[in-house]
């Protein structure tokens, strides 16, 4: 089997987003926000925006109610237009974000990035920051004069950085009077932005903030190599004991049944809700939240695996690998399996031809129980705006409507392939494929989806077979998803200390399973952490959610 490129590699993380595993998370920064009440408790709540599906492309396979995507086996023949003019006016406008790319050439050198900035009507200057670096960047320019803000910051949700809401409160623009209610109309793009979105980023002080990045139901997954591992007996129907067995008997020689990378708690988080434990939060029918850490399946999840590790059936690097190290190992069969972002079927399936069929696995039960999966937090971050007048606040938003465009119209495949004849070819099936300077100048490298973007869907380029069968799973898995109670929720204690806090359990955990570590230190790292702060959350939590009811 052939190696991995960069690019491939890249294109992978971007595609997994944040269920990948995230290097070391911020601990400590001064936001220079003061400590403003962000709880949402006591106050009146603004009206999540009024949502109207747009007009795109119409699915080949349909969505549910539940959460399963619509699937698009075909790249759409005629594509419409969303944005009825060019949004800008000329001016300049600063713009930050994350990326999993590569620095982009700069817009003298960068025909992918005029082309946008024509387009929007607008001068951009782009900040991209890489996911290595954001945690400093972001201390920086939270504790920094708030004249020197970008007009548009993408706040990245694979990390946690202290007094986060306190820095949107007192930085960011309301957005309340432009979005709220049927105020959204004015930006159709943004109003076909489903209310699943916005609740799961959640309003700061009963107010909103943002512009919430839509993402899929599912969350990490369980990626597997189909040949190795069906050939090991893995199956529909699995129990926990047979997929223990599945991943003994793909262990051999320099082949391991399980893969993990650093930060992942060996996979936890699939193995967790296959054992139907609670993702980070349960909230009860009478309003008491519980963490997952006090819950003993979750305790039971931590030994099952402490057991695989023990049976040698995990890689040896899996408490220290980085995901790119992981991701190649999975391409080239080293490891059979992987946890990551369900996003990752976007780039698994293109990567992987030629060299394996990869597969999102389906929950094993365990003691006659159908597993779970994770429910991800259906905002993959969220945009926010500089303060500023009022025609300043509407042009920014007009750019966030432009980039929101959905599937299918010209707009969308501007943002995501560039020009035609120039980043993109078109496929016998029509569908877009990169040109050489395409692979260079594109939406990865230069991430405007990551400032704003249509709501997700199933599509992989020239692969219909593969859309299939992402589809078929999601409609065998959605109903089990497994959603922490949190999400949207502000708690001032998490805010403050929850990284820290949670970063003390995780180490814990990890132990355990290495075989560093009893039992009985993780009780004991529990108790630590729900008298430092844990159970202060809980309370936190439940006021919240009684004052969002």
């Amino acid at each position: 089997m052939t190696g991995m490129s960069r690019r491939t590699l890249l294109r992978s993380m971007t595609a997994a987003g944040t269920a990948a595993a995230v290097p070391g998370l911020l601990t400590a920064c001064s936001t220079g926000s003061g400590g403003g009440d962000t709880s949402n408790a006591g106050k009146k709540l603004a009206a999540w925006p009024a949502y109207r599906a747009t007009a795109g492309a119409q699915p080949d396979l349909a969505p549910t109610d539940e959460g399963v995507q619509p699937g698009y086996t075909s790249y759409p023949a005629d594509l419409t237009r969303s944005v009825a003019r060019t949004p800008g006016d000329g001016s300049t406008v600063r713009v930050m974000s994350v990326t999993f790319g590569t620095p982009p050439k700069g817009a003298a050198q960068n025909q992918y990035w005029r082309a946008v900035e024509k387009a929007l009507g607008v001068t951009i200057e782009y900040t991209v920051v890489p996911t290595d670096d954001y945690q400093k960047k972001m201390a920086t320019v939270m504790a920094g004069d708030p004249e020197s803000l970008p007009d548009i910051i993408s706040m990245f949700s694979g990390f946690v950085l202290p007094r986060e809401a306190q820095f949107v409160q007192r930085r960011a623009q309301d957005l309340t009077p432009y979005l709220s209610g049927d105020a959204v109309s004015d930006y159709p793009n943004l109003a076909g932005i489903p209310t699943h979105a916005w609740r799961d980023m959640g309003r700061v002080g009963g107010r909103i903030y943002g512009v919430p990045l839509e993402r899929p139901l599912p969350g990490s997954t369980l990626w597997v190599n189909q040949g190795l591992l069906t050939d090991a007996g893995m199956k529909e129907g699995w129990t926990a004991q047979d997929f223990a067995a599945v991943a003994g008997k793909a262990t051999r020689g320099k082949t391991y049944g399980l893969g993990a990378a650093t930060g992942s708690l060996f996979g936890n988080a699939v193995h967790s809700a296959a054992h139907n434990a609670p993702i980070g939060w349960a909230a009860d029918k009478d309003g008491t939240f519980r963490p997952n850490y006090t819950d003993e399946r979750f305790k039971a999840a931590i030994a099952y695996q402490a057991q695989l590790r023990k049976n040698g059936s995990y890689h040896p690097d899996a408490a220290s690998m980085g995901t790119p190290e992981l991701l190649t190992l999975f391409l080239n069969g080293t490891v059979a399996s992987m946890q990551n972002g369900f996003g990752a079927y976007q780039t698994l399936y293109p990567d992987s031809e030629g060299l394996l069929t990869p597969a999102p696995a389906l929950p094993y039960s365990v003691d006659g129980t159908p597993g779970g999966i994770v429910a991800a937090r259906r905002s993959f971050g969220y945009t926010i705006l500089k303060k500023a007048g009022k025609e300043r606040i509407q042009l920014l938003l007009r750019i966030l409507d432009y980039l929101a465009a959905p599937f299918g119209t010209e707009e969308w495949e501007l943002v995501h392939y560039g020009v035609e004849g120039t980043h993109f070819t078109r496929g016998k099936d029509n569908s877009p494929q990169y040109t050489e300077l395409g692979e260079v100048e594109n939406v990865t490298n230069l991430p405007f989806r990551y400032l704003a973007e249509g709501p997700q869907v199933l599509f992989v380029p020239g692969r219909p077979e593969a859309v299939r069968a992402v589809h078929s799973w999601q409609r065998k898995v959605v109903p089990l998803a497994i959603r922490d109670a949190s999400y949207g929720l502000q708690s001032e204690t998490n805010t403050k200390q929850g990284t820290t806090l949670k970063a003390g359990v995780e180490d814990t955990i990890t132990s355990v399973i290495a075989g560093r570590a009893p039992m009985s230190a993780y009780d004991d790292a529990v108790k630590k952490w729900r008298a430092q702060g844990g159970d202060r959350m809980a309370e936190e939590y439940a006021e919240e959610l009684a004052a969002n009811a």
